[in-house]
């Protein structure tokens, strides 16, 4: 389907969750298109945040946040959009830890309503005070996405281990996944690093998969140990080349971390958010348009090599 209709089968208030890591393979042009539709109140419940979650941020698409990191990398380190609208009450922060966060995937991906760790014991993280989702009362029950609690703390029965903190399953409404190749009836392969991708789509009600290309499933299941997701999971597959720039896609396209630490620089207020907003994401109709305005020079510039699968002509080791 179109990206259009895509996105249209996210709701407000949905959580949401993503592939990739940071910079790398998120469905950059599926958020530009969360933006324009002007969804709102939006849950994101992920690994790791990165440049997607800053631009749904700053657009304020996001009501609640719940990760253990955001950032650009090497581009940008701070979330500054998430910072700021943290600071003026706009969004709630709940903290895990990074284990706390695959756990949370894990248990969700896996039908178990927790799963055990000994991870982040000792520290505010697990300080009943600083449950952002309780101190807003929003573990009453009303919301089915939202545990009770943010953890347990549970007397280890079987090898007396002694205490461990038992972490609750998250179950995203949607994952939107960026994915190398996918087969024309959704059998999804991930090439390179996969991250919590298998589990963050398995815990989610919907996967929405955003594809550098769609080739015939007889191509794609020759080799079956290669493909994470079966086609009987997926809901969605949209077609569209470099759909994660500014983020990179191994194999196909590297970061382009000019744009992103352009955007880091640029929407230090929410000013300045809205007329880069204005630029690339209302600026242009569909994400060819977005493309059309980067320029092919640009764009060959990214490119793989097919042989290395990462770009031979971005400079790097030096400032």
């Amino acid at each position: 389907m179109s990206l259009t209709e895509a996105i249209s089968l996210i709701k407000d208030g949905d959580m949401l969750t993503f592939s990739g890591f940071t910079i790398w393979r998120r469905p950059m042009a599926a958020v530009y298109e969360i933006v324009r539709q002007g969804k709102k109140n939006l849950h994101l419940m992920e690994v790791n945040s990165g440049t997607h979650s800053e631009v749904l941020i700053g657009a304020g698409c996001v009501k609640i946040w719940e990760s253990c990191w955001i950032g650009h990398e090497l581009f940008g380190k701070l979330g500054g959009n998430f910072s700021r609208k943290v600071k003026e009450g706009e969004i709630i922060a709940n903290d895990y830890s990074h284990v706390h966060m695959v756990l949370r995937l894990m248990a969700g991906a896996m039908g178990v309503p927790y799963l055990p760790t000994a991870s982040a014991m000792g520290t505010d993280i697990l300080n009943p005070e600083l449950d952002s989702l309780a101190v807003h009362g929003l573990r009453n029950g009303e919301n089915p996405k939202i545990p009770a609690a943010k953890f347990e703390v549970v007397k280890d029965n079987f090898y007396d281990m002694g205490e461990l903190v038992h972490i609750p399953a998250a179950k995203p409404d949607v994952c939107i996944m960026l994915a190398q190749q996918v087969g024309e009836e959704g059998t999804v392969r991930i090439n390179g690093q996969k991250y919590t991708d298998e589990e963050a789509a398995k815990a989610a009600d919907k996967i929405i998969v955003i594809a550098e290309e769609v080739v015939p499933e007889e191509y794609i299941r020759r080799e079956p140990d290669r493909n994470l997701i079966p086609p009987y999971l997926v809901d969605a597959i949209v077609e569209l080349p470099m759909a994660g720039h500014p983020t990179g896609c191994y194999g196909k396209y590297e970061v382009d971390g000019d744009f992103i630490r352009d955007f880091y620089n640029k929407t230090r207020t929410q000013e300045g958010f809205d007329a880069w907003a204005q630029e690339w994401v209302f600026g242009v109709k569909d994400h060819y348009e977005y493309l059309e305005k980067l320029g092919v020079r640009r764009l060959e510039n990214l490119r793989a090599n097919s042989a290395l699968n990462y770009s031979s002509k971005v400079k790097r080791g030096a400032r």
